[in-house]
């Protein structure tokens, strides 16, 4: 078995009580080249293993980032992660080349429905209003942006969770195909 091409960094400080992100995992979980990051598990006390951390991202084609959104952003330890690990001169800077030509892609889950993300909705914006942060975050590290994938309503919308496990898999498996067909 070749060693995965997707780092799939999740985080979600309450996961077990995530049903949309659950069943976005149960999706993708039989697919071997996806290494998971539970970022929750893995550092609980906030305290990111920088070097184990890049070491990993380095070896991978595709980061995907998976969260819920809170407060119009990821939770905590994800941003803390992001924080600690794309440093300058090894993410971004002169010479830094390590995410250079990487994708990125988002999974965002939200308890609000999509109406919700609407100049007359209750966030006052489209959901794309929110979504600048996470794609600049991706340019400025010389990634390729990929199309995000979110799912709205995630607490009670269980057709759209069940569909958005489907295109995040059949994303996953377009990047495995890809990487499959370059020469050796």
């Amino acid at each position: 078995m070749s060693a995965p091409t997707v780092a799939l960094i999740f985080a979600h400080p309450y996961a077990e009580r995530s049903l949309a992100n659950r069943e976005l995992l149960k999706a993708i979980d039989d697919l071997s080249f996806v290494e998971r990051r539970p970022l929750y598990d893995l550092y609980p006390d906030f305290d990111i293993d920088i070097e184990a951390e890049q070491g990993r991202l380095e070896t991978v084609d595709t980061m995907v980032l998976q969260h819920p959104v809170y407060w119009y952003g990821m939770p905590a330890l994800m941003k803390l992660w992001i924080d600690e690990v794309f440093t300058m001169g090894w993410a971004y800077g002169e010479g830094a080349a390590a995410l250079k030509g990487k994708r990125l892609q988002w999974v965002a889950t939200t308890g609000g429905d999509f109406d919700a993300y609407s100049k007359d909705g209750p966030h006052g914006h489209p959901f794309e209003a929110f979504v600048a942060p996470m794609r600049q975050t991706a340019l400025f590290c010389g990634m390729d942006w990929l199309e995000p994938i979110v799912v709205h309503d995630a607490h009670s919308d269980q057709a759209e969770v069940a569909a958005a496990g489907q295109r995040y898999r059949a994303r996953l498996l377009t990047f495995e195909t890809a990487r499959k067909r370059l020469p050796a």
